[in-house]
């Protein structure tokens, strides 16, 4: 688990992503217009709405509001023009980052990650400079109260699931991409899960020390702040001893 990943699963404990509601309603919104206009509206058959809708509910999502999101998919009502851009480059310390954005104005979100990247130290590269150390993976997090840590562990790879790690308050599941969807439903007949997703994992990681590792999660915050900006991957990492600073602070 990159440090990235330990980062946002500590906020999202702390509720901290609640003071975003309305973004994150914004950019789940325009993950499902995006899939829908793929794929279609039929989500027995689009994978990537499923995921998206399921996202959506997880993130306690209004169903009309999912609902008038497929349709502006789908063409059933007027959408604004998306366009995907996906961005790699090296942040704070040197350390790996992707950036996937939905956007109406290509050239504004140029300007506003480059300048992101700028502000901290870092600079976009070319298409590929980054991309080879992530691989996609698709990633279940549950909550544990520590107790049941075990047993999470071992229904997940019952289940098909092929890593499992173990954090203060949570379990991440790590599965291939087509498995994701069947680990996840036997999961939630027996745990509480938080989330569900297809995502970007480092093979490797770099560790940094406290102040470094503020740094640049300071960086990869402002990215996701921006209205534009999807999702954001890192190879950061950190030890268990920075984890449990930056859990006291926030």
């Amino acid at each position: 688990m990159s440090g990235h990943s330990k980062w946002a699963n500590i906020k999202r404990q702390k509720g901290a992503a609640d003071a975003k509601r309305g973004q994150l309603f914004t950019k789940l919104t325009r993950e499902i217009i995006v899939a829908a206009r793929q794929g279609g509206a039929n989500l027995d058959s689009n994978f990537q709405l499923r995921l998206a809708v399921q996202k959506a509910h997880d993130n306690n999502m209004p169903s009309d509001n999912i609902e008038r999101a497929i349709k502006r998919g789908s063409g059933e009502t007027e959408a604004s023009a998306l366009t995907e851009i996906k961005f790699e480059g090296y942040g704070p310390s040197g350390i790996a980052v992707l950036v996937e954005a939905l956007t109406d104005n290509r050239n504004r979100t140029v300007q506003d990650v480059r300048r992101l990247f700028t502000r901290h130290g870092g600079n976009l590269g070319e298409s590929g400079c980054v991309s080879w150390l992530f691989e996609n993976r698709g990633v279940i997090t549950v909550e544990s109260n520590g107790a049941n840590a075990e047993e999470v562990a071992l229904h997940a790879i019952d289940a098909g699931a092929e890593d499992v790690r173990t954090e203060k308050g949570y379990v991440e599941i790590y599965t291939q991409p087509q498995d994701l969807e069947k680990v996840r439903k036997v999961i939630e007949g027996k745990e509480h899960v938080i989330s569900a997703e297809l995502s970007l994992m480092p093979k490797t990681t770099m560790i940094l020390d406290e102040n470094k590792a503020v740094q640049a999660l300071n960086f990869l915050d402002e990215l996701e702040g921006l209205d534009d900006v999807q999702r954001v991957f890192s190879n950061l990492d950190f030890s268990d001893t920075t984890l449990e600073r930056l859990r006291s602070q926030t």
